[in-house]
């Protein structure tokens, strides 16, 4: 068996994530502590009795759904289950950064920082109302990419997330984003779902927020990853600081490869895959991937049950 651990991205967030694990395990209370204290706020109120409305902002979302996913991790190191038992370690879109942390390659506190400004930078880098996003269900990534293409007429218009052989989102201006998800329906999409985000994230129009990334990884210590990265924006293995520094700055704007990434370690032996955070919605991209991989997730005390049992 040969697993890999994975991490879930925006969208995962729910009021109460991780509390029933803090609760269970010490060290996953301990993460959500230092994470309150590397934002000099108690995000973990916010996530375990606040609005959703203010978890779902970007910028509480990305450091919260880091924070879960860093929790569960510290509840399967307790029970002797380490990152050094992974091949592999791939997040999606935000998920990349708690890889990376639980790799190694970067610290608890640093992660939260980074995702606080990479939130907040997304948040602000376009006008709200500008830009949109829509989930394009039944075409393949190339398919899109020629929807997307054609609907742009000027505009940004572009497939931002491959996620699985089903379902492609596209990402752009508000007005080309609608008119690609009419085109999709003509060229045979199933559905064309507008999706309620804040900002048109892993397009062009990000740009600003990948300028602010490059300066704050600059300014971040990164190791070398305990075990190797897939990256969203290569779908490949990257080992190095510097390469991963410049693929997370390439990520804001980048498409996230999700597919491609399950396929790459499908062919590197990878058998299992361990989805680490809140939800499931990772496990139901890969079952649709590849049916042959054998699949897992820990959000829960439950969970950890039936993993460690």
């Amino acid at each position: 068996m040969t697993k890999a651990f994975i991490f879930p991205g925006q969208g995962a967030q729910s009021i109460g994530m991780g509390k029933a694990l803090a609760e269970a395990y010490p060290a996953a209370k301990a993460v959500f502590d230092e994470v309150d204290e590397a934002l000099g706020e108690k995000l973990s109120a916010m996530i375990w009795e606040g609005d959703i409305a203010d978890l779902t902002l970007t910028k509480n979302a990305q450091p919260a759904l880091m924070a879960t996913s860093m929790a569960a991790m510290a509840a399967l190191n307790a029970e002797g289950i380490t990152v050094a038992d992974a091949a592999y370690v791939a997040g999606h879109s935000l998920g990349e950064y708690s890889a990376l942390c639980a790799a190694g390659a970067l610290t608890l506190a640093d992660t939260a920082r980074l995702l606080r400004i990479r939130g907040t930078a997304m948040q602000e880098a376009t006008p709200v109302g500008v830009g949109a996003m829509a989930a394009i269900l039944g075409l393949d990534f190339a398919a899109v990419q020629a929807v997307a293409a054609k609907a742009a007429e000027g505009e940004v218009c572009t497939a931002a997330n491959d996620n699985d052989p089903g379902q492609v989102v596209i990402s752009g201006h508000k007005a080309a984003v609608e008119r690609a998800a009419v085109l999709a329906k003509e060229a045979g999409a199933k559905r064309a779902v507008m999706l309620p985000v804040s900002a048109p994230f892993h397009c062009s129009l990000m740009q600003p927020a990948a300028e602010a990334m490059a300066i704050a990884l600059d300014e971040v210590n990164i190791q070398a990853p305990r075990v190797p990265l897939v990256a969203n924006v290569s779908a490949a293995d990257v080992h190095t600081p510097m390469m991963i520094r410049n693929l997370l700055v390439d990520q804001v704007t980048g498409s996230v490869r999700w597919r491609e990434s399950v396929l790459f370690m499908a062919e590197q032996g990878v058998t299992d895959v361990l989805e680490i955070g809140a939800g499931k919605a990772l496990c139901g991209m890969v079952r649709r991937i590849d049916r042959s991989l054998g699949l897992g997730n820990v959000g829960t005390p439950e969970d950890m049950a039936k993993v460690t049992g």
